[in-house]
Formats: C-alpha cells, structure tokens, sequence
C-alpha cells in the first residue's frame, strides 16, 4: 500500500470539488492539497447524467462559481455545458494535476495521536484492485448527497412480466434510441419535468405519471437584462450584479410562500393555468403541500406545458397497481401502454460517498453528531462537508463553505493548532436533520443524516443573506469551534483577533 501526505484531502472532483480547490489554492499560499475522485472525468453529477435534456434545475448565475462568472445567458444550461464550465475552470486554476481519478474512497480514519486523517482508496481501475492510502491534516468532503452506484427505485409490482425497457435516469444507457416508442416517466419531480418535453421530439408519445402533483414554475430561458447589461458593463461586473439580483429575489419568493403560503399558491396556481391554457387540466398540478415545503420544479420557457398544449405529452395523476406485458395497470383500473418506462423515482441520499468514517478507533454515525453552520460535524477533528442550500442554489452555499473552511486552516496556521474540532457542551439536539424539507428521498434518509441544534451556531439556516456575514466575516472564536495543540486549547491574543478579522 502506497501513501502520500498533504495539508487537505478534498473528496470529489465535481461542482464542489473543484470550487473548493481552487479557493483553496488561491487563498493559502503553498497549501498542498489533492483531490480524490472515483470517475475518471471531472464533473460529478454533470459527467454522470446523460439522460435526454439533463439540465440545471437553478439559475446560472447563482449555480456558477462566485471567482468565475458564467458567461452563457441561459438560465438553465445544459448538462455538458456544465460539466465543460467546471472542467474549464479546473484548467484555468490549476487543479487538474491535484486531481487522483479513479480511486473510490472506502475509510477515512483520524488519529489523536497523530493528528491527521488517513483515507484509504481502492484503484477500480487496476488489474487487483489497488488498494492506496493518503494522510492529510484535513479533509474537506465535496462528494455531494447521493449514491452514484444506483438513484432510488420504490418497489415495481410484477415489473418482470414488462416486454419493454426500463430506465432509470441515473444510469442512462449512452446512444439510446427511444424513437417511435411509447414513453412513461413515473416521477413528478425535476428530473421527470425535464424528461418529458426533451424526449417529445423523438417519442411516438411522453406520459408523466405521478402519484401527487408538485409546483411547477416556468421562467424565461435567457437572462436578457443580464445580456444588454454585458453591452455597456464588464464581465465580472455584470456578473456580480446579476448575483445579488438573484440571491434576492430567490430569498424574497421563498420567505412570501413561508409567510403567506395560500396567497403564494393561489399566485402558482394562476401562473400554471395560463400556460395549460383554457383546455388543461389543473388536477395534475395542484398539490397537496404549501410552496417550498418540498423543492419547486422549474422549466424553461414553459416546455413542459407546451408540450402538454400541443398533445405530445400528457399527465396522468393515479398510483400503480402493477405492470402489465404492455405497460402499467393503475389502481383506477386504467392501463397506459408503453414500450419504455424511466423511473425517475428520485434519489438514494448518501453523504460523503458511502465511505466508513472512524474516529480514534470509533466507528461515526453521522446521525449521532450535530452540524455546526451546516459545514463542520460536532466532535469530528479537522473535518468539513459541503453540502449546499436546498432552496436555493447549491453552489451559494459551497461558495462561503469554501471561505469559511480557508479561514479555519488559516486560522490554525496563525495558532499553529493542530486540530481544530465543533464541540458541544450544552446538548441542543433537535431531532431532526439538517435540511429543513419534506421532500421523500430526505424522509427515507433521515436515520444517515447529522442532526441540528436548537439554536446557532448548531441550525442550518438555509439562508444565504444570514450565511455571509456569519462565515466570510463572523468570530472563529466562539467558544463552540476549538484549536488546539497537542491537549491544550489555544486561542488567540487581542492582536491576532483583529488580525484574523481583516483577513477575513
């Protein structure tokens, strides 16, 4: 078993991934660091998706990194073009050689005694397999929220007797031809809205087949006031207005539909009615929760609706009895023929990749711990985790996450702290995980989630307008997060405070 030793292990060369490392590099001098990542591409979820139309389900310019603008007008990009921007970015920044591709993290281990991390990887790659192991003072996971082997699939009664295909979007087989074919989408949510109208231009016929509606909200497919600002402003500019224009009218939206959520939905509803036209039929898109208890789903240009205008899609709201030689039988007793069915049936939540997790010996679950300001876990050493906003878009959150982990490892070079640990000695433990939604693929998961507290710094606030000033700016020294070296706490002196507020 071969090792090699750094300042920071980041897990994952995607969105995250890369975002982080190049702040990273940019803002520590000679940090040395290495990025951990099982595909062989960078990307992430946007190497991996390959389904028809995979695009973002946020805004650009809120999804695209805060040091480099994203320079396309669309709103909601494409997949590819995704993948090319963080690609791009890797390049410009330098990382790419950071990055060891193909290696899938199985254990991480911190020791005490040495206070470092040992990660060890499996080469999937390798004729044996091989197994490598690198140490790092800290590790910064990036891996995202979900299992890449397999998305989730709820069980599909009598799914063998189906002479067609069946396909889930998360492993979408490369080059295939669905023309002519019948096409089912079971699933309500962003991946199911965006598989209908994509998949109308070569599909006999597109039905969505929901249990329960969810909202649905078109938005224009380019940012045009951005497009004319670009004419007479520079790049970095436009892009930085074009950010805070975002950020708040996001933050607005969703604090009206907390506040006032019945008006919120009347508003929704009313939207959605004119683009079905006088003919649609608003059944299938009334639900049953308020606004924002659940992630909105949102289409460019109205697609969706007018593929459902134009009678190449159709929605149908009705749970499945079982699948038939032909199709799915519903429990109303109607049966839709298909020759595909893609179960777009959401995800299997998993945080940090799946790999074991120790602690001097001990085993961690991840439930048994508290988040502090969404981005380190209570009583683990020299340790962050990027997950980002769920109403909002996740790289705002990776953003500051970023800032706020490159102040902690300056912050403990300025101590010369070797570890630097969330501790809890008041016991707030709510219960309940961290990410403030409803939404199933949440509920199934919850046992695999860390938890939040009953105030700051332990809550997740899901609030990027709370979040900057608190991460880019607020005190390290909070009597929550802790440096030490060797056994002794450290903290620092008058001068080194108001040091470590200017480099914020």
């Amino acid at each position: 078993m071969s090792q090699a030793q750094f300042d920071v292990i980041i897990l994952g060369a995607g969105l995250s991934g890369i975002g982080a490392a190049c702040h990273l590099k940019s803002s520590i001098p000679g940090i040395e660091l290495a990025i951990i990542e099982r595909r062989e591409r960078v990307g992430g979820t946007w190497d991996l998706f390959k389904y028809p139309g995979i695009r973002s389900d946020s805004d650009m310019v809120t999804l695209g990194y805060d040091f480099r603008p994203w320079t396309d007008t669309r709103l909601l990009a494409d997949g590819p073009s995704i993948r090319q921007y963080i690609e791009d970015t890797a390049d410009e920044y330098g990382v790419r050689r950071d990055i060891r591709f193909g290696h899938k993290v199985t254990r991480a281990s911190w020791s005490s005694k040495d206070n470092f991390w040992t990660v060890t990887a499996v080469k999937e790659n390798s004729p044996q397999s091989e197994e490598v192991s690198f140490t790092a003072r800290f590790v910064y996971g990036c891996t995202g929220y979900y299992k890449y082997e397999a998305g989730y699939t709820p069980p599909l009664y009598g799914v063998e007797r189906f002479k067609g295909d069946v396909i889930h979007p998360q492993h979408w087989p490369e080059n295939y031809d669905y023309s002519g074919k019948r096409v089912i989408v079971i699933g309500s949510g962003a991946t199911a809205v965006t598989l209908v109208p994509a998949m109308t231009d070569k599909a006999a016929h597109v039905t969505m087949l929901q249990r329960s509606p969810a909202y649905v909200v078109s938005v224009p497919e380019r940012d045009l006031i951005t497009e004319n600002l670009r004419r007479v402003l520079p790049e970095a500019l436009t892009y930085r207005l074009a950010r805070v224009r975002n950020v708040v009218l996001q933050r607005a939206v969703f604090d009206v539909c907390r506040r006032a959520p019945k008006a919120m939905r009347r508003v929704l509803l009313s939207a959605v009615r004119r683009q079905l036209g006088p003919n649609g039929d608003m059944s299938h898109f009334e639900p049953r929760y308020n606004p924002w208890d659940e992630r909105m789903c949102a289409v460019p240009r109205g697609d969706l609706f007018q593929a459902l205008r134009e009678g190449k899609a159709s929605v149908v709201t009705d749970h499945i009895d079982s699948f038939t030689e032909t199709g799915i039988r519903l429990k109303s007793g109607r049966e839709l023929a298909a020759d595909l069915v893609i179960t777009a049936t959401g995800l299997d939540l998993q945080l940090l990749g799946g790999a074991e997790y120790h602690i001097d010996g001990r085993v961690l679950n991840l439930h048994d711990t508290l988040m502090y300001k969404g981005i380190m876990l209570e009583g683990v050493p020299n340790f962050a985790l990027v997950f980002g906003y769920t109403n909002a878009s996740w790289t705002l959150k990776a953003n500051i996450a970023n800032a706020f982990v490159s102040r902690v490892l300056r912050e403990m070079r300025r101590l010369g702290a070797e570890r630097v640990v969330p501790e809890d000695d008041e016991g707030c433990v709510a219960e309940e995980n961290f990410l403030n939604l409803n939404s199933g693929y949440i509920r199934r998961a919850n046992d695999r989630l860390p938890r939040q507290g009953t105030k700051q710094p332990w809550q997740n606030l899901q609030n990027y307008l709370l979040d900057v000033p608190a991460l880019r700016y607020g005190n390290l020294h909070d009597g929550y997060l802790r440096f030490y070296r060797g056994n002794r706490r450290v903290s620092p002196s008058a001068v080194q405070r108001v040091a470590c507020l200017l480099a914020a």
